[in-house]
This record gives structure tokens, C-alpha cells and sequence, in this order.
């Protein structure tokens, strides 16, 4: 009887253990997992504010081109500027009013032929400023070649450059290029004026013809 009472008395023991193990660890678990709810919801709100803080972007005031660049002289007003700076991301490039870009205030035209407005509307309309353009007078062929004894007139020399934009070449008068002057015709039967004549027409002196 002793016996059979101590073991129930240990079973009941044992169950009375086992019980309250089961509701500790019930216990432990359900508060780990309100620790960690807990703790993810109020990370939450710290993260979601980290990546506000993040993904904001600069004021227009600390990126406006005008405060970037010196657009002193363009044409565009600071509005503009900025407004193509937002648009693409990039400052545009100084563009310069045309009084700042006049072509006769770059290279020398004096003596073009063509008016200062009509110079520097070609660079403004090209974006290159037009090589100078002398007058005729300027490049005649009288003045560059020696034409002394040439048949023709300074006018018409002249008038051949300018025409083709080549100077002829000097053309001497036959009696310049006599050949009764360039070779010995004695002996000869012709006379000095056949011989010369001869030279005029066929452009080159007939030999010497001997008896």
C-alpha cells in the first residue's frame, strides 16, 4: 500500500512539471514574439524615415546655373538659363549677343569690298566670319607682274585677272622678240623682215637658210 501510494504521489509530481514547463515556455515564446513585433515595428518607422531623409533632392537655389556660370552678356534671361538647366541637367553654354561676336571686330576688313552689316550678318547667319574680299583694284595684275612692252593695255591685263582670276602671262610685241635679234642670219638669203615676219606668224625663227 506504502508503495502504490508514493507512486502516485511521483506521477502526480511529474504531471505537475511537465505543466508548468509547457506554460513557461508558452510564456517565453509569446514574449520573444511580442519583443519581436515590438522591435520591428519600431524599427519601422526609423527605416521609413531613413530613406526619406535619403531620397530627398537639392533646392532649385542650390543648382540654378546662373549662381554656377557668369552668364554676364547673354541674351537669355536667368529664368531661361536655369529652366534648360533643370530641363537637362546640364548648364548651357554662354551665348553671346551678336554685338559680342561681330566679325569686323575680329579680323581686319579694311578694304572689303562689302559693308560692315553685310560681313557681320554672314558670320551671325554662318556662325564663321567670310575671308576678306579685296576690291580688283587691289589684286591687279599690273601691280604684280612686270608687264613693260606687253602689247596689250594695263586695263585689259587687268580685266583678264579679274575675269579669271589669273594673271596672263607678259605678252611681248614682235618687235621684242625679233629673230634677226635672237639668232646670226648672215649669209642669209632672206631678208631681215621675211625672216622677223616668218618668226611673228609661226612663233618660232626659222632657220638659218645659207646661199
Amino acid at each position: 500500500m506504502r508503495t502504490r501510494k508514493i507512486s502516485v504521489l511521483t506521477l502526480t509530481a511529474v504531471a505537475l512539471g511537465l505543466a508548468l514547463t509547457a506554460c513557461n515556455n508558452d510564456g517565453t515564446g509569446n514574449a520573444s514574439s511580442s519583443a519581436s513585433s515590438s522591435s520591428v515595428a519600431t524599427k519601422t518607422p526609423q527605416s521609413d524615415t531613413a530613406q526619406g531623409k535619403s531620397s530627398g533632392t537639392p533646392t532649385k537655389s542650390a543648382t540654378k546655373c546662373t549662381d554656377q556660370l557668369n552668364y554676364a552678356g547673354d541674351s537669355r534671361s536667368n529664368a531661361e538659363i536655369n529652366s534648360i538647366g533643370a530641363n537637362t541637367g546640364t548648364c548651357p553654354p554662354v551665348k553671346k549677343s551678336p554685338s559680342d561676336t561681330k566679325c569686323t571686330d575680329q579680323l581686319n576688313y579694311a578694304g572689303d569690298t562689302r559693308s560692315n552689316a553685310e560681313i557681320n550678318s554672314i558670320g551671325a547667319n554662318t556662325g564663321t566670319c567670310p575671308p576678306v574680299k579685296k576690291s580688283p583694284s587691289d589684286t591687279k595684275c599690273t601691280d604684280q607682274l612686270n608687264y613693260a612692252g606687253d602689247t596689250r593695255s594695263n586695263a585689259e591685263i587687268n580685266s583678264i585677272g579679274a575675269n579669271t582670276g589669273t594673271c596672263p602671262p607678259v605678252k611681248k610685241s614682235p618687235s621684242d622678240t625679233k629673230c634677226t635679234d635672237q639668232l646670226n642670219y648672215a649669209g642669209d638669203t632672206r631678208s631681215n623682215a621675211e625672216i622677223n615676219s616668218i618668226g611673228a606668224n609661226t612663233g618660232t625663227c626659222p632657220p638659218v637658210k645659207k646661199k
